[in-house]
C-alpha cells in the first residue's frame, strides 16, 4: 500500500499524449479537439461515422453509502485497467465532478490510490468548461424568463408560479431561497426565487440524455419554466431561448477523452447527482465508449437503489442501452457500519455487526438479479483491517443468492489488483445471459411508478403523497406528463427517505412532498424527505486544505 496521497500519486504519473490514447480507443485524429496535451473533446461525427461494432456495457454500482467509504469510482477505473491486463480492450465512461462537493465535504472525485483518471486536478476543477457552460445556459434562460415578464409578459406568466431557478456550481446554502427584482420597476419584478447547484439543473440532465445536437435542442425547447395565470405550462421554446442555449452548449455536449493512470482511455462527461437527479454520465459518452472497445465500464452514483435504478429505468430506457453485467461494490467496513458500529470501531473483527449489516448488500444484489434480471458480481474493496473470517462470511452470504464475490485491490495495486474482478466480469458476459427488464412499465400511472420503485427496489411498505403532491400529481397527469419515467430524489444514506435507517430497513413508508416535471430531460422528479437541490458547506470544508504553490502545483485536493 502506498503512503502517497491520491493527488501525489496522480502528479507522479507520466501521462501519455492524448493522441496516443485516442489511437487505443480507435478514434481518428480528425475527431479530436485538443485541450492541451492530456485531454480532448471528441466530435459527435465519430459516432455517426465509425464502423466499429458495439462492445459490452458493464455497470458498476454499490451498497448504500456510509462515511466509511465504498470505492465505487476507484473500482470502476481499476476494473477497466484490469480488463486491459487480461487482453481486453476496455474504456471507462464516468461523470465529471461538481466543484461544490470538491470544495465541500468530498474532495476530489477521480478515483483513488493507483486507480485514478488523470489529469486529476483539471478534471476536479474547471476541466474543459462543460459545467460552466451548463450554468450559463441555465442562467440565460432565467434572465430571458424574467425579462419576458418585465417587458409586458405576453405569455401571461404568473410570477408566483415560476419554477425555473438560477444555478451555481458551488455549495451555498445562503442562496437556497432569495427575493430578487427589488429596487423599483427598472430592476425587475419582485418575486421569491432561489439557486440550485448546477449539477441539479435540468440542463445537466438534458445534456446527459441527449443523443444528438437536434435532440439537445428539442429537449431544451420542452423545458417547463413556469405556469401562466390560467395554469398552462410555459416552455423554453415559447421564450425562444433554445437556440441561444444550444449555442452555449455547442462544445459542452461533446464527450471529454482522458486516461487512467495506466493509460486506459476514459470518457469523463456530465455529472448529475444521483440523489437529486439521474446520476449517470452522458448517453453520448457511453455510446462512444461502447464503440471504442470490447468493454465499456461505467458507474452510477451512490447506492444501487439510486444510481443503478435511474441508470436502468431512465437512461437505459431513453437510450436503448442494456448492461451485460453489473458489479456491486462493498466494503467490510461499510457493512459493519450498517450493522450499527461507529466509524471509530471498524478496525477490529466483528462478525455480529457484519451479520446485521450484510442484508444491505444482499438487497442490492437481489434487486439487480431478480428485479432487473441482470448477471451480477460483488466486488469487495479490500482494506488491510479486513479479516479472512469477515471476507468468508460475505462470500458465503452472496453464494446463497447465486452470486460470486471477488476481492478488489485496485486502490493499492491498480489494474493488477482488478484482474480477478475482470476475469469474473468476462465470465458473466460470456456465460450468463441476462433477462433485462425495468422495475415498472411506462404506461403505469405516475403514482403506480413511484410505488413500484418504493416497494420493489427500496422494499418499503408503501407510498404517501402530501396534499400538495397529490394536487401536483393530478395537474401533471392532466397536462399529459403521466407517461414519463420517475426520478425519485431522496437521501443516499438509506433505502428509505430517513437517513437514520441503515442496513435493510422494512415496513417504512416513503413520503413524496413535491412533484415536478423535467419535460426536457423526460422524467417526473419526486422530492422526498429533506432532500435539497442546493447543498451547504460542512463545518470544515475541503477548501480549507487546498492550496497552490509558487510553481503552480496544487495540493490538498484529496
Amino acid at each position: 500500500m502506498s503512503w502517497l496521497s491520491d493527488i501525489e500519486i496522480a502528479q507522479s504519473c507520466r501521462m501519455q499524449p492524448i493522441g496516443q490514447i485516442a489511437v487505443k480507443a480507435h478514434i481518428d485524429e480528425k475527431y479530436l479537439e485538443r485541450y492541451g496535451s492530456s485531454k480532448a473533446k471528441v466530435d459527435l461525427a465519430f459516432l455517426r461515422e465509425t464502423g466499429r461494432p458495439q462492445g459490452k456495457l458493464i455497470l458498476v454500482t454499490a451498497i448504500t453509502p456510509t462515511p466509511a467509504g465504498e470505492g465505487k469510482t476507484t473500482t470502476t477505473i481499476g476494473l477497466a485497467d484490469g480488463l486491459r491486463k487480461i487482453g481486453k480492450e476496455s474504456v471507462v465512461a464516468m461523470r465529471e465532478p461538481s466543484l461544490g462537493p470538491v470544495f465541500g465535504i468530498k474532495g476530489g472525485a477521480c478515483g483513488g490510490g493507483y486507480a485514478q483518471v488523470v489529469p486529476m486536478e483539471d478534471i476536479n476543477l474547471h476541466f474543459t468548461g462543460d459545467i460552466h457552460a451548463i450554468g450559463t445556459a441555465n442562467n440565460l434562460l432565467a434572465a430571458l424568463l424574467d425579462n419576458h415578464i418585465q417587458q409586458g409578459n405576453a405569455l401571461g406568466i404568473d410570477p408566483k408560479r415560476v419554477t425555473w431557478r438560477r444555478c451555481l456550481d458551488m455549495n451555498d446554502r445562503q442562496l437556497r431561497n432569495i427575493v430578487d427584482g427589488l429596487g423599483g420597476r427598472a430592476n425587475g419584478v419582485p418575486r421569491e426565487d432561489g439557486f440550485d447547484i448546477t449539477v441539479a439543473s435540468e440542463i445537466m440532465a438534458v445534456l446527459c440524455l441527449a443523443g444528438s445536437i437536434s435532440d439537445l435542442k428539442e429537449r431544451l425547447s420542452r423545458i417547463v419554466v413556469g405556469y401562466s395565470y390560467d395554469g398552462r405550462p410555459v416552455t423554453c421554446g415559447q421564450l425562444k431561448a433554445a437556440g441561444a442555449m444550444a449555442a452555449l452548449l455547442k462544445d459542452a455536449v461533446k464527450p471529454n477523452l482522458v486516461q487512467t493512470l495506466e493509460g486506459t482511455p476514459a470518457f469523463v462527461h456530465g455529472g448529475p447527482f444521483a440523489n437529486i437527479a439521474h446520476g449517470c454520465n452522458s448517453v453520448l459518452a457511453t455510446k462512444m465508449a461502447l464503440r471504442c472497445g470490447d468493454y465499456a465500464v461505467t458507474e452510477a452514483g451512490f447506492g444501487a437503489d439510486l444510481g443503478a435504478e435511474k441508470f436502468l429505468d431512465i437512461k437505459c430506457r431513453a437510450a436503448g442501452l442494456e448492461p451485460s453485467a453489473v458489479v456491486v461494490v462493498a466494503t467490510v467496513r461499510a457493512l459493519k457500519m450498517h450493522g450499527g458500529l461507529d466509524k471509530k470501531q471498524l478496525d477490529h473483527e466483528d462478525l455480529a455487526a457484519l451479520e446485521l449489516g450484510v442484508p444491505n448488500l444482499l438487497r442490492h444484489v437481489d434487486n439487480i438479479k431478480n428485479v432487473y434480471g441482470l448477471p451480477c458480481v460483488v466486488a469487495v474493496n479490500r482494506f488491510p483491517t479486513d479479516t479472512q473470517a469477515e471476507l468468508d462470511f460475505i462470500i458465503a452470504k452472496c453464494r446463497e443468492l447465486g452470486v460470486n464475490t471477488v476481492l478488489s485491490e485496485v486502490w493499492g495495486k491498480g489494474g493488477e489488483g482488478g484482474v480477478a474482478l475482470a476475469q469474473e466480469v468476462v465470465r458473466l458476459c460470456e456465460e450468463e445471459k441476462g433477462d433485462f427488464r425495468f422495475s415498472y412499465p411506462l404506461d403505469a400511472s405516475i403514482e403506480d411508478k413511484l410505488r413500484a420503485v418504493v416497494t420493489r427496489v427500496y422494499r418499503g411498505a408503501g407510498l404517501a403523497l402530501t396534499p400538495g403532491a397529490q394536487k401536483q400529481l393530478k395537474e401533471l397527469t392532466e397536462l399529459g406528463f403521466g407517461g414519463l419515467p420517475v426520478c425519485i430524489a431522496k437521501t443516499q444514506y438509506s433505502f428509505s427517505d430517513d437517513p437514520a435507517l441503515l442496513g435493510a430497513p422494512e415496513g417504512f413508508t416513503v413520503t413524496v412532498r413535491n412533484l415536478k416535471v423535467s419535460a426536457g430531460a423526460g422524467f417526473i422528479v419526486a422530492l422526498t424527505g429533506e432532500i435539497m437541490t442546493m447543498p451547504g458547506l460542512p463545518k470544515s470544508p475541503a477548501a480549507e486544505r487546498i492550496d497552490l504553490d509558487e510553481n503552480g502545483v496544487i495540493s490538498g485536493l484529496f
